[in-house]
């Protein structure tokens, strides 16, 4: 009983428990990012997790070891982990994606290290919360954001100008408000398609969407309307 005792005690084995758990809690955050196919999905949450625990554990050991200072360690990877957070984030047009995953990203790092630590409660529960936080969150924001931006881009053959003029016409028509119009190509040939970027602020609520493609589609000389 005592050498049983003397074994999970011990700090190989504690390690041993620590650095799975540390992958299963992370990878859980992961696979719920890979489910809505997220830049950065399991391998890359479980990684940074696991890696999160073993540098605490390095930071236990050198403290055992050397009478080092633990926390010196983590506290340079809490500063690293914003690099890979920021390989996240893109940026297009109006709208910022990836800011949840590299969020993410950082609440996995602090898992690992509270699992690290010796402190599962923390982790486990931190774990489930933000598991429920990124797989139902967006439930409660859709009741509450009625608006939402649209981004098109239209293809025109000739006679731009007026083309254009139908266009807004369409768009005022369903109530959506133009933040932006610009055009890409104004120096083109005769022969050339001329593509027009617009971007517009709706309201969620009976906003017809296909309606809208349907309408600027039909206007004459328009040959693509594509939504990005």
């Amino acid at each position: 009983m005592e050498f049983i005792i003397d074994i999970t005690s011990s700090f190989w084995f504690q390690s041993i428990v620590k650095l799975i758990l540390g992958f299963v809690l992370a990878g859980t955050i992961g696979l719920e990012r890979s489910s809505w196919n997220k830049p950065a999905g399991f391998r890359t949450h479980a990684l940074v997790g696991l890696s999160s625990v073993l540098i605490m554990l390095c930071g236990e050991y050198m403290s055992k070891e050397y009478d080092i200072d633990p926390s010196r360690i983590p506290a340079q990877l809490l500063s690293g982990i914003g690099f890979i957070g920021a390989g996240t984030i893109l940026r297009d047009g109006f709208n910022v994606k990836g800011l949840t995953t590299a969020a993410g990203l950082l609440a996995v790092t602090c898992i690992g290290l509270s699992i690290g630590t010796g402190f599962y409660l923390g982790g486990i529960v931190t774990t489930l919360i933000a598991y429920i936080i990124l797989s139902y969150s967006y439930k409660i924001s859709d009741k509450l954001d009625h608006f939402n931006v649209i981004e098109l881009q239209i293809k025109i053959n000739k006679d731009v100008k007026e083309v254009l003029a139908e266009i807004e016409k369409c768009i005022t028509k369903c109530k959506i408000e133009i933040k932006q119009i610009k055009r890409q190509n104004e120096d083109k040939t005769d022969n050339e398609e001329e593509i027009i970027r617009i971007i517009g602020q709706y309201n969620k609520k009976g906003f017809k969407k296909n309606e809208l493609l349907k309408n600027i589609t039909a206007i004459n000389n328009v040959s693509e309307v594509i939504e990005e």
